[in-house]
C-alpha cells in the first residue's frame, strides 16, 4: 500500500478514500441512480401488472409492463457491474 507523503495533510484512511474515489468516480452516486431508477420501475411495472389484473385494455399495459421489467433488468445489470469494477490493492 502506498503511504501519504511526509507532511501528515491526511491520515492514512482519508488518503485510502482519496485514491478510492480517483480509481471509481462517482460511484455512490451511480448507484444511487440505479437503486433509484430500479425502484421507480418496479413501482411502474406493479401498477401495470395491476392494470392487466384489472382487465384494462391488454395492448398498452402489456407493453408498459415489458418497459418496466427491462428498466428494473438493466439497472440490475449495471449495478452488478459497477460493484465487479477494479478496486485499488491495499
Amino acid at each position: 500500500m502506498v503511504k501519504p507523503p511526509n507532511n501528515k495533510r491526511f491520515t492514512n484512511e482519508q488518503y485510502d478514500r482519496l485514491k478510492a474515489e480517483a480509481a471509481a468516480p462517482y460511484r455512490g452516486l451511480r448507484k444511487f441512480i440505479y437503486i433509484a431508477f430500479g425502484a421507480s420501475g418496479f413501482v411502474g411495472a406493479l401498477v401495470f401488472l395491476a392494470q392487466i389484473a384489472a382487465g384494462k385494455e391488454a395492448d398498452a399495459p402489456l407493453s408498459n409492463l415489458a418497459l418496466q421489467v427491462g428498466v428494473v433488468a438493466l439497472m440490475v445489470f449495471l449495478f452488478r457491474w459497477d460493484k465487479e469494477s477494479p478496486k485499488i490493492p491495499k
